[in-house]
């Protein structure tokens, strides 16, 4: 079986060494084998994990709940409360992906604007229409969204 150098490992996962050495101490990623000189030689599962660790990290996990979850999903034990948690995250992801549906529809209308040359006879913003809520999903335990003055905010409840 091939196995990769911690410079490897994080050149391919697009992390230093630190970070590398960092995830083994606080149990994110397996202690590797070592060679009878001293260094480290990692799986190449080891790449998949680190950028599963920092996709986590990107979507507001923290580092204890990406622990939590990749301990379940290699079968080991189950945190209490993390089903739920990870539910919740769900919902603040799906509320992302219609940030960016709305992201969307402002670069066009910001685009259509700016060409003077086009005359749509689309009303500004008529793409976000049939934006669906990520609660109005099936299994999404998401509210509806928040309303200010009238305009929609997908914002949480406790940051108004």
């Amino acid at each position: 079986m091939t196995r990769l150098r911690s410079g490897q490992v994080a050149d391919a996962a697009g992390v230093n060494l630190q970070t590398l050495r960092y995830y083994e101490r606080v149990g994110l990623l397996a202690e590797p084998e070592r060679t009878p000189g001293g260094h480290r030689m990692y799986p190449p599962e080891a790449v998949t994990v680190i950028g599963v660790i920092k996709t986590a990290q990107r979507l507001g996990f923290s580092l204890d709940e990406v622990r939590d979850l990749l301990e379940v999903s290699t079968g080991g034990r189950r945190e209490p409360g993390l089903l739920e948690r990870a539910a919740a995250k769900l919902a603040e992801v799906e509320k992302l992906a219609d940030l960016e549906i709305v992201r969307s529809a402002l670069l066009d209308a910001i685009a259509n604007d700016q060409d003077s040359s086009s005359a749509s006879s689309e009303p500004p913003l008529s793409g976000l229409g049939g934006v669906e809520h990520a609660g109005d999903r099936p299994g999404c335990t998401a509210g509806p969204p928040a309303r200010l003055s009238g305009k929609v905010s997908t914002a949480p409840a406790d940051w108004h």
